[in-house]
Order: structure tokens, then sequence, then C-alpha cells
């Protein structure tokens, strides 16, 4: 019962029940307002637990004449006033700060508790009686030692608080030091984590940082997250460099890419002249730097499609040498089949239905493919192009403008339909846009094709007016349901005729 007594007279002396009262109360509170750093208030619940205990060995030290009664129960209250200065540093940069939007970085918070935590220490000893005259003394070897043993890690600490005072680096800047590149996740006393592209976590020194070359990526005063990447690709020298450009232009800028910034636009350049081919290179500026494989992929892809439908294959090295034996029997296989695909191709276009095999022939040598990568713009409403598409494979999407700048689906195309009739029949501009949504193959054909048809039998003329004027009137009818002040086409068998008369240069009504 001695025992029991002197242990509740040490905890009343010690006010320790006022305390954990206090420190419990003040946990609740601070839980309540700072939800997202709980875990920094579980560390000052187990010091008030700790210094329970501490306060209850203190108890039992002193009834039995123990020396280090003393020191048990000045280690109690530096436990009790640590869980303090960690309650109210989470209350403090936890809570009532951020309501006022004054962030902390992590950095200051640690060094301002770490300070307090010292200045607390020493006035506790103090007060306690101990000497502390022989430290301060002694102080200057004291810091020549612990600045010669913890060099690096002070070097670290100073580092951090360098890069937070200067604001060089922030938390989500996407830096590269070395042959490390990745989004900084946040810059800790003694080290920045930097997260990587291949799902890795770097942990860098901070006195790395300060004292290397760190390269921040995406970054230009006044202008927004971006960064220029570059794609390579080589094309023979039989197409000029003015075409080749053009062409990667249009294939890239016609319909937004996701991203990819609109500002700068995507850049065609010729970089150098090499032994056979020149070597061109796509640069354009990334927006989500966290998708730059990705859309590196999108970009030759366009690419790729670009030139295949304009027939400029991609070079191959100078020295590759290739040998294929085939039979001429084989040859001719291929050739006939080819030449009945193309066929089967026009039968399907109503307007060339009535076409005899000879004629059908002649239109079939000049068809030629044309492919397109998913979301690229086929033709646009509005532009002047004299030829017409057959698709083969994939699917496409028709838009009407419908004011305001927004378009409107109209239709879907698939294997085996048409588009750009009236471009190649009449010149006129295309009356829709059509997007691929798939792959899309299709073939071509040019004015130049039907114009030779043409000269041969102009009465061919009069039979594909009439089918193109009953397809126009049913499109018509389509565009005019889905816009209230649509005005509804009408166009008969004979001004449609006129117009395929006067492109292919038949006004005159000779019949040839």
């Amino acid at each position: 019962m001695g025992i029991v007594h002197g242990i509740l007279g040490e905890l009343e002396e010690d006010r320790t029940a006022l305390v954990v009262a206090a420190a419990l109360a003040l946990l609740a509170l601070v839980s309540s307002l700072a939800r997202t750093h709980r875990e920094r208030l579980r560390g000052a619940f187990v010091l008030i637990v700790i210094h329970v205990v501490l306060v209850l060995v203190a108890g039992i030290l002193r009834l039995g004449g123990s020396s280090l009664y003393r020191e048990t129960r000045l280690a109690a209250f530096v436990l009790a006033t640590l869980a303090f200065i960690g309650i109210l540093a989470t209350l403090a940069f936890g809570s009532l700060l951020p309501r006022v939007r004054i962030l902390v970085p992590k950095i200051v918070q640690d060094v301002v508790v770490a300070g307090s935590s010292l200045i607390a220490i020493f006035g506790l000893a103090s007060r306690a009686g101990w000497n502390l005259s022989g430290l301060i003394a002694t102080s200057a070897v004291l810091t020549a030692v612990i600045g010669l043993a913890f060099q690096d890690t002070l070097g670290n600490i100073v580092g951090g608080l360098a890069i937070e005072l200067d604001d060089s680096v922030s938390v989500d800047d996407w830096i590269k030091i070395g042959d490390v590149a990745g989004r900084v996740t946040e810059i800790r006393w003694r080290y920045t984590a930097i997260e990587t592209r291949n799902w890795e976590t770097v942990i860098v020194p901070n006195s790395l940082i300060v004292k290397g070359q760190v390269t921040i990526l995406g970054r230009r005063e006044g202008q927004p997250v971006q960064l220029r990447r570059w794609i390579y690709f080589n094309v023979d020298y039989r197409y000029s460099p003015s075409e080749v450009i053009d062409l990667v232009h249009a294939a890239v800028r016609d319909i937004p890419i996701e991203n990819v910034a609109s500002t700068p636009q995507p850049q065609c350049v010729l970089m150098d002249l090499g032994d056979s081919s020149g070597r061109y290179a796509l640069r354009y500026w990334l927006t989500d730097l966290s998708r730059d494989d990705p859309t590196d992929s999108v970009m030759r892809t366009r690419i790729y499609y670009a030139l295949r439908r304009a027939h400029m294959p991609l070079s191959l090295p100078a020295q590759a040498v290739f040998l294929t034996q085939e039979s001429a029997e084989r040859k001719r296989e291929k050739s006939r089949e080819d030449e009945q695909r193309r066929r089967d191709a026009l039968r399907n276009v109503g307007i060339f239905a009535g076409l005899s095999d000879e004629e059908c022939a002649l239109l079939a040598e000049h068809l030629h493919g044309a492919p397109f990568a998913p979301q690229e713009v086929m033709t646009r409403q509005g532009a002047v192009a004299h030829w017409l598409y057959i698709i083969m494979k994939g699917d496409a999407s028709v838009r009407v403008a419908v004011g305001g700048g927004a378009e409107r689906e109209v239709a879907r195309l698939g294997p085996g339909d048409f588009f750009g009739e009236m471009g190649l029949l009449t010149g006129e501009r295309r009356s829709a846009t059509v997007v691929a949504l798939t792959s899309v193959d299709c073939y071509r054909l040019d004015k130049s094709a039907f114009e030779q048809l043409v000269e041969k039998r102009p009465e061919v003329t009069a039979h594909i007016a009439d089918l193109l004027a009953r397809r126009r009137m049913e499109l018509g009818a389509v565009r005019d349901d889905l816009q209230e002040e649509g005005e509804r086409l009408r166009i008969t068998q004979t001004d449609l005729l006129q117009k395929i008369r006067k492109f292919f240069g038949l006004d005159d009504g000779s019949q040839r």
C-alpha cells in the first residue's frame, strides 16, 4: 500500500492527470480539424502514454531511494513537452494556416518542430538543475565534431531549405537530373522524391540538386507547361521537301490531337540531307508530360498513313538489297486479283453501276490506295477536292457544320460506301466533313481518270447525272431535318448534267 500511495503522490505532485487530460483534449480537437494529419497525432499519443509510464516509474524509484529518480522524471517531462509541440505544430500547419491560405513547406515545418524541441529540451534541463555551462564552454569543439560527422546530412538540410526558399524546384515539377527524369512528389529535409514514368520513385539527396545541374522540363516563364518532342523519319529524294512538309502538316493540324498543344502548332522540318534520303523531323509540344510515348506513337501513325496515301514510302537504307523469286504466272495472278478488286469496288458505287466492263476497267486502272488513321480528317466541309473515295475497310463519320463552329454527325460510312462524287463530277466544294473512326482503307478516283472516260463516251454523263441528282436530294433531306433554318436542296437532273458537262469541257453540247 505504501508503494501505491507513493506513486499516487508522485502523479499528483507532477500534475500528470492534468497534463494527460489537456493532451487528450487537444489531441481530439486537432484530430477533428486536421484529419489528413492524423499520422502525426499518433506519435504524440504514444509520447503521452510513455510519459505516464515514466512518471509511474519515477514514483517507484523515488520510494526506493534511487538516484535515477530525477533523470526519469526529466525524461517524462521532455516527452510530454515534445508531444505538446507536435500537437500544436499539427494544429498550426495542418489546420489554422491552410484556412488562411498559407501553405508552409514540409521541410520548414520539420525545422520549426526540431528547433522548438531543442529549445524546450534545453529549457527543461536547465530548470531541472542540470549544469549546462560545461556544454556551452565546449560548444566550439562539439560543433566541429558534429559538423564533421554530419556534414552530408547538414548539407542536405541546408540544400532542402535553399530549394524551398528560392522556389527553384517545386512539387509536381517535371525535372531531369543526369539520366533520371520524373515528377517531383515530395521535398523533405534530407531528400527530394522523384516519380519516374517507369513507376519508380528515386530518392535524390538535396545536396546533389543544389550542387549539380537540374533541368526543369516544360517550364517557361509566363507560358503553360508543355515540352517539345521530336519524331524523326526519312523520305526518298524523289519527293521534294515542300511536298513532304505540306503533307505532314495537313496530317497533324487538321484535327486536334489529345495531349498536343495547339500553340505552337506541330512543325515538320528538314533536318539533314543524307546519302539516299532526306531526314525529317516532326516537332510538337506535349501538354501532359506523363504521356510522352503514347503521344509519340499517335504522331508516328499520322505520318505513316499520310505518306502512304501520297505514295511516299519511308526510305530504306541505301545498302539494303531485296531479292524475291517469283514466277511470271504468280505475278499475273496477283495482277488479276488486284484488278478484280478494283472493278468490284467501282461496281459498288451506284453512279458507276451502268458502265460497261470496258469502261469499268478503264477507271479501275486509275484507282489507287488511300489509307487513313483513326480520327484523321478524310475531307473537310468547304474544301476543293476533285476526287472520290471508295471505302474498302473501316468506318467513317459524316459531319456537317450547324453554326457556332459546332458539327453534327449526319451519317456513318463503312465498307462499300463512297463519298466525294460531287467534287469529282462537278467541281463543287465538299458539302460535309468526313472523319475516320477507325483505320480506313480507301480507293481514290481522280478527275483526270474520269475525264478519259467522258472523252470516249460523253453520253455517260446523262446517266450519272440522273443517279447523282437522286442521291443529292436524299442527302439534302437529311440535312434539312437536322437544321431548323436549313434551305432544302433541289437539283434537277438537267442542272446536274449541265454542271458535269461544263466541268469536263462538254458545255457546247457536242457528242464526240
